[in-house]
C-alpha cells in the first residue's frame, strides 16, 4: 500500500509538470539518460510531419487510429489551385460576382458580348435592389489637341462615356440590361483632328479624313438574356440598338491596355468600328473557356445625326470564335461581312476579318500591365487592306503608362471619289496619366501624350514631311 501511494504521488507530479520543462528536456542534447517515467495515460500520437523531424527515434509511431474519411489529395495541393473556379476570389477581389453570359467571372466581360482577360480590371460602383444588381461607371475627358504639318489642327473637346448595368436571376441564368451614352456630339460635326484617321462622314456629305469622327450620344442599348446549360456552359441571346456585333475585340475605350488614351486608334475602322450598329442581334455557347457566336446586324456606319436612333434591316453577318486559355489571356477571331456600310459609298460592300490577344496580369505587388495584339483586314472591291496593333499599358498607385503602335493600308487619305491607291502609314503614341482619389467612388486626373506619324514620300508634301506629330493634353473626371 505504501508503494502504490509513493508511485500515485510520482505520477501526480510528472503530470503537473509544464509543458516547458518538456521541451526544455527534449533540446537538451548532452543528457543520455532518458526522462523519468511516465504513468500510463492517453495522448495524442506525433503526426507525420513530426514523426519525420525526429531522426533519434527508431521505433515507429504508435498506431494512429482510422480517420472518419481520408483526406482528398486536393487537400494537399496549393491554395492557388482553386484560383480558376469561376465564383473562387483572387488577388484584388473578395468575390468576384458571375458573368451575365455564362457561369464565369464577370471580370470577362467587355463590350458588346466580346471577352477580355479574367484578370482584366473591372470597376464600377454597385448597390442592390431587391433581385436587381446595379452598376455603374464612367469618365469625362477634357482634351486640348494639336496636330502639325500642312494637314493638322487644334481643338478643345470632350469625350467619354457613362454606362449604367442592371442584372437579375432568370430560370437558371440571368437577364442583363445595359445603357452607355456619350457627350462626343458636342464635338460638332468635324470631330477632333487626328493625322492619318478616315472613316465615316458627320455631316452626310464629306469625308473625314485626318480626323476622327464623334461617337453618337447612345452608344449601347442593349438587352441579352442566358440559360446555363451545366456548371461550365451556357446558350445566350443578345439584343442592342445600338449594340456591338460578334466582330474584332471589344471597342478600343474599353480595352485595359489603352483605355486611358483619350486618342482613338487609326485602325478603329479595321477593328472595333462596329461597336455602335444600329441594330444587332447575337445568338452564342459558352463551352468553359470557349464562345462561339453569331450576329445579324445593320451594316450600315451610323449617320450625321448624332443624337438620334437609327433602324435598319439586319442584313450583315459576323462570326467570332473567342478562347481565354487563362486568367490572364483572351483571343478572338472573326469574320464579317458588310452590306453597304458606308453613307458615301452606296452598294459597295465589305468584307473583314479580325485576330487578336489581349493579355492582363499583375506583374508584382501594386504594378498592373495590360497588353494588346491585333491584326484587322478589310476587303473593298477585291482589295485586301490590313492593319496591325500593339497596346499596352502599366498601371501603379495613381500614376498609368500608357501607349499604342499601328500599321494601317489606308485607301482612303487622299480626297477622291473612288478608293485610290493603298498607302502604308504607321503612328507611335505615348502617354502618362496621374489619377487623385477626391471621394469615394471618384477620382480627377491629369495627363498627357505625344504621338509620331510616318508617312511614305509619295504623301510627305501633303503633310509637310515624312512624320508629322502630335500631341494631346488631357484632364478627366472618373466614377469608378
Amino acid at each position: 500500500m505504501k508503494m502504490n501511494l509513493v508511485v500515485a504521488a510520482s505520477a501526480l507530479a510528472l503530470a503537473s509538470l509544464p509543458t516547458a520543462a518538456a521541451a526544455q528536456h527534449e533540446h537538451m542534447p548532452g543528457m543520455t539518460m532518458p526522462p523519468p517515467p511516465q504513468p500510463e495515460q492517453p495522448k495524442p500520437a506525433p503526426t507525420a510531419a513530426q514523426h519525420e523531424h525526429m531522426p533519434g527515434m527508431t521505433m515507429p509511431p504508435p498506431p494512429q487510429p482510422e480517420p472518419p474519411e481520408a483526406p482528398s489529395k486536393r487537400a494537399h495541393d496549393s491554395p492557388m489551385a482553386d484560383m480558376a473556379a469561376p465564383s473562387a476570389p483572387h488577388a484584388g477581389h473578395q468575390m468576384e460576382m458571375g458573368g451575365a453570359l455564362g457561369p464565369y467571372s464577370m471580370a470577362r466581360e467587355s463590350s458588346g458580348t466580346a471577352w477580355q482577360p479574367d484578370n482584366s480590371q473591372h470597376s464600377g460602383l454597385h448597390a442592390m435592389s431587391g433581385d436587381w444588381t446595379l452598376m455603374a461607371h464612367g469618365v469625362l475627358n477634357l482634351v486640348y489637341d494639336h496636330q502639325s504639318g500642312a494637314r493638322g489642327d487644334d481643338k478643345l473637346f470632350a469625350s467619354g462615356m457613362l454606362m449604367g448595368m442592371a442584372r437579375r436571376p432568370l430560370g437558371n441564368g440571368t437577364l442583363q440590361l445595359k445603357a452607355m451614352v456619350s457627350p462626343d456630339p458636342l464635338m460638332g460635326k468635324s470631330g477632333y483632328p487626328l493625322l492619318l484617321a478616315s472613316g465615316e462622314t458627320a455631316n452626310g456629305s464629306d469625308r473625314l479624313i485626318d480626323r476622327q469622327h464623334p461617337h453618337d450620344l447612345f452608344m449601347e442599348l442593349s438587352a441579352s438574356v442566358a440559360q446555363n446549360l451545366g456548371p461550365k456552359s451556357s446558350v445566350f441571346l443578345y439584343a442592342g440598338l445600338p449594340g456591338e456585333p460578334a466582330f474584332g475585340p471589344p471597342a478600343f475605350m474599353h480595352r485595359e491596355a489603352i483605355m486611358d488614351s483619350p486618342e482613338a486608334p487609326i485602325s478603329h475602322h479595321w477593328l472595333d468600328s462596329t461597336h455602335i450598329s444600329f441594330g444587332v442581334l447575337t445568338g452564342g455557347i459558352v463551352l468553359d473557356r470557349v464562345k462561339l457566336e453569331i450576329s445579324r446586324f445593320n451594316g450600315r456606319e451610323p449617320d450625321q445625326h448624332r443624337w438620334n436612333l437609327e433602324t435598319g434591316p439586319l442584313d450583315s453577318t459576323a462570326i467570332r470564335l473567342s478562347w481565354n486559355p487563362t486568367r490572364e489571356l483572351a483571343l478572338q477571331g472573326s469574320w464579317g461581312r458588310f452590306e453597304d456600310p458606308e453613307q458615301l459609298e452606296p452598294g459597295v460592300d465589305q468584307t473583314r476579318w479580325s485576330a487578336s490577344l489581349l493579355y492582363a496580369r499583375e506583374v508584382a505587388p501594386g504594378w498592373k500591365l495590360a497588353g494588346t495584339l491585333a491584326w484587322g483586314r478589310k476587303t473593298v472591291e477585291h482589295h485586301n487592306d490590313d492593319a496591325y496593333v500593339a497596346e499596352a499599358s502599366l498601371k501603379h498607385r495613381g500614376w498609368t503608362l500608357f501607349g499604342r503602335g499601328e500599321i494601317t493600308e489606308n485607301r482612303e487619305l487622299l480626297d477622291v471619289d473612288e478608293h485610290g491607291p493603298a498607302f502604308q502609314v504607321g503612328k507611335v503614341s505615348l502617354g502618362a496619366v496621374r489619377d487623385f482619389r477626391i471621394g469615394e467612388n471618384w477620382s480627377i486626373g491629369a495627363g498627357g501624350l505625344f504621338a509620331l506619324n510616318f508617312v511614305p514620300d509619295g504623301m510627305a508634301a501633303l503633310y509637310g514631311g515624312n512624320n508629322p506629330t502630335g500631341a494631346m493634353a488631357f484632364v478627366r473626371l472618373k466614377l469608378e
